[in-house]
């Protein structure tokens, strides 16, 4: 059998194991839609999963990297050591919209592509193995940086998932990101009768919003800085003696969000200074507790070419690469997967209805119609080949290490964490 002949035969094993468990795949999908669950709390997802990969025939581990809802699934080929490739699962919510940003698709596209590798280790014994990760708390939290640290993605060789969204492509930018809660501390007083008395801490959190509103004039025009007043007092006849806020601070890059942190930073503190809000008048300074940083993402351009190229056999039409790359979205902690291993992700559009893109309840409702599941099953071919590719293609596989080495700069990931 001819090598072209014999990929093709790779391929429509690919497929037909997608298409032969959509029904079961579906099925998966609205039960997760159907029970939203927040970050770290993804327990019925996280069971769900578990028992229908271990049905499937797949090593599973459960709660694994320390992590409660987090799992590990694992299938070896019987071919040999060969290359490791990965996908990722996630089926975290939001809070009061659900799954607005179509997780529980996310969820079943990382279950179909490892379904598919598995049935062509089964059939054509190639070298290689496939690790499906179920990766928690992407919304609210830090799910994939813990199972980093944990040591997940050591002995991987690339990282592919999709995610739905009003968009098809591969190339489109996403932000670095750090969280920070703010809090001051101030001192009461009656606000009528002795104000001369208070420290007033909802007077330091409107003057750090608008050193915010004026230092946006000064910063690039990539960067983002934007937040919410979260406690600004309990009633207006009292001067608060706390606050606090939720800041997000974005850049389109790790280094630019880091040069953007310390400008940042003194607009919290100036506005405690200017207040009284300090140490130095009988107060608490102010507090700023900050999550880990989200990497920018290093797109794999190989990767992302060789999943355009597949998903366009199947009908899908995509804006140019250069087009796509002007545009700058959200945050991912896939974005610091992509400095540990060469990765992407690509993202599909499930045709939620006009001005409901992702994050609103009108891209909930649409991502448990048909027409997303049958878009998720294209999207999971796309990566599903691509993996397949990278393991039977040895140039291939050299080109997507080439650019991952040349997009790292030879920087290692912990440098940057």
């Amino acid at each position: 059998m001819t090598e072209i002949n014999l990929a093709k035969e790779y391929a429509d094993t690919v497929i037909k194991a997608i298409d032969n468990k959509s029904e079961e795949l579906r099925t998966i999908s609205l039960q997760i839609h159907e029970k939203p669950e927040l970050s770290y709390e993804e327990t019925f997802a996280h069971n769900l999963l578990v028992i229908y990969l271990k049905d499937q025939g797949f090593k599973v581990t459960p709660s694994a990297y320390n992590v409660e809802t987090a799992f590990v699934a694992e299938f070896s080929s019987k071919g040999g050591e060969g290359r490791i490739v990965s996908f990722n699962s996630e089926y975290d919510a939001l809070p009061g919209i659900g799954h607005a940003c179509g997780h529980n698709l996310i969820a079943i596209s990382g279950v179909a592509a490892a379904i598919a590798l598995k049935a062509v280790f089964e059939k054509h014994e190639i070298p290689g193995k496939v690790k499906l990760f179920g990766t928690p708390a992407e919304e609210i939290g830090d799910g994939k940086i813990d199972l980093i640290k944990a040591g997940a993605y050591d002995d991987v060789d690339i990282s592919l998932m999709v995610h739905p969204s009003p968009y098809e492509g591969s190339f489109y930018n996403y932000y670095a990101l750090e969280s920070w809660n703010i809090e001051y501390f101030g001192r009461n007083a009656h606000a009528a009768g002795i104000p001369w008395e208070g420290i007033n801490a909802l007077d330091a959190m409107v003057l750090a919003y608008n050193n915010i509103g004026l230092l946006r004039q000064q910063i690039l025009p990539t960067d983002r800085i934007h937040g919410v007043i979260t406690n600004g007092g309990k009633a207006p006849n009292v001067i608060p003696d706390y606050t606090s806020a939720g800041f997000m601070i974005r850049a389109k890059t790790l280094e630019n969000l880091r040069a953007l942190k310390p400008r940042v930073q003194k607009c919290f503190e100036a506005a405690a200074t200017a207040t009284g809000c300090t140490e130095a008048n009988g107060t608490k300074d102010p507090k700023i507790t900050r999550k880990r940083e989200l990497f920018d993402m290093k797109i794999n351009s190989p990767l992302g070419e060789r999943y355009e190229e597949y998903l366009r056999k199947f009908g899908i039409e995509f804006k140019p690469k250069v087009e796509q790359e002007k545009v700058s979205l959200g945050s991912t902690d896939q974005g610091n997967v992509t400095y540990v291993v060469p990765g992407i992700h690509p993202l599909y559009d499930i045709k939620a209805p006009q001005g409901s893109g992702n994050h609103t309840i009108g891209f909930t409702n649409a991502a448990k119609t048909e027409f997303a599941h049958e878009a998720t099953l294209t999207a999971s071919k796309g990566i599903a080949l691509t993996a397949l590719d990278f393991l039977i293609d040895d140039e291939f596989a050299k080109q997507v290490k080439d650019a991952f080495n040349t997009s790292n700069g030879g920087l290692h990931w912990k440098d940057s964490m």
